[in-house]
């Protein structure tokens, strides 16, 4: 599984890689200003409207550089906080490119103009980039509604009025994309918190399972050792440590689960089922019932674990008895049931909290589970959706 520093590295790589492409994005824009305004009347000069778009078209060409800059600032040693840096350049881009419009009637500043909106939608929050696209609309507003008078505003009120929609469409549909993404990390987060959670319940079965038992034996072997009855001290001390070293198969066949590369679900019960038989000297059949396939993790290390409380709490409740454990494919579920007769020698008493555990697990996969007496001894049903 991948360590911290391996998750850190990567998302240090993903910054990394996306500032590059976003400084690279900023450095294209830049050029498309530039051999557009070269190439498009009246282009540069030093003289009259011409001073004006080589000033206005240096003044974009500066900013943008300034974004590059803030982009490449995950790979940069200097560390600050970019965002209202960022979003005032972007002011400053669009109030430029606006005026640069004006003067020339040019498709690149248009280009630069929908750039602006766009990122400040996808990279700002609203009270940042709301502000950029208003600023946006009362730049090409003022020519629309008759405030500018020729000949800043020559290029005619209908262009004006299809560029306003268009800076609005382009707000929409970036702040949107914006609105995926973080709907997706958000969900991406939850997938996390649940798959901890989901592990953080298994070690916890297991250890509450395994250490509990080793405490009572290791306290009772304390107690024997003061009697001076050392040979049943020592027995207990013996099954504290099989207890220990089940503990520790357990843990590992939950994380071999949670990795997706644990043995077919009907593998998993037959060894339950050798387990008992040795255990107990009494037999436990395995039948299958349906089309075989394999099951999500979760799903497959439930219905393992609800066997393996079952199979536990015949040994436990009913000891002599032997059982049955039957697992049924169907379309749409999968069901697990164990059963045993009635026992004629008494067995341990038990809290019911094996039970509450496998109901727990029940409900977090959508399913049920059933747990009670019969007419031909006690049965535990677990049906779950697969």
């Amino acid at each position: 599984m991948p360590t911290r520093d391996g998750y850190v590295q990567a998302a240090w790589e993903s910054s990394r890689g996306n500032a590059i492409a976003g400084a690279f994005l900023r450095l294209a824009v830049i050029a498309l200003l530039v051999g557009g305004q070269a190439t498009s009347p009246p282009g540069f000069g030093l003289t009259g409207d011409r001073l004006a778009i080589t000033t206005l078209t240096a003044a974009i060409a500066v900013t943008l550089t300034l974004m590059v800059v803030i982009r490449l600032r995950p790979i940069l040693p200097v560390r600050w906080n970019a965002g209202p840096a960022e979003a005032v350049l972007i002011g400053l881009t669009l109030a430029a490119s606006i005026a640069l419009d004006m003067v020339s009637d040019s498709s690149p500043a248009v280009a630069v103009l929908m750039f602006c909106v766009g990122a400040a939608a996808v990279r700002h929050p609203l009270k940042w980039s709301l502000p950029i696209l208003l600023l946006a609309l009362a730049g090409l507003g003022s020519s629309v509604l008759g405030l500018l008078p020729p000949p800043i505003a020559p290029q005619g009120q209908d262009r004006d009025l299809g560029l306003c929609v268009s800076v609005f469409v382009v707000f929409a549909v970036a702040y949107a994309i914006k609105q995926r993404r973080a709907a997706t990390a958000a969900q991406a987060g939850e997938a996390v918190l649940a798959e901890r959670a989901r592990i953080a319940r298994e070690i916890h079965d297991i250890l509450a399972h395994s250490l509990s038992a080793q405490i009572v034996h290791l306290e009772g072997a304390r107690l024997l050792l003061r009697a001076d009855r050392s040979q049943e001290a020592l027995d207990r001390v013996e099954r504290a440590r099989e207890l220990a070293k089940k503990g520790l198969e357990e843990a590992r066949s939950a994380v071999a689960a949670l990795r997706d590369d644990a043995q077919p679900l009907p593998a998993a019960l037959e060894t339950l089922a050798e387990e008992f038989r040795d255990a107990t000297g009494r037999p436990c059949d395995v039948v299958v019932h349906g089309h075989e396939r394999r099951l999500p993790p979760e799903t497959e290390l439930a219905m393992i674990r609800t066997a393996q409380e079952a199979v536990t709490n015949v040994r436990r409740h009913a000891p002599g008895s032997p059982a049955t454990v039957r697992l049924s494919f169907g379309d749409r579920t999968c069901e697990l049931e164990v059963v045993n007769p009635p026992s004629e020698k008494p067995g341990t008493p038990g809290g019911g909290y094996g039970l509450v555990g496998m109901r727990e697990r029940a409900e977090l996969l959508g399913g049920t589970l059933e747990a009670g007496e019969t007419e031909d001894g006690f049965r535990v049903r677990l049906r779950v959706p697969a």
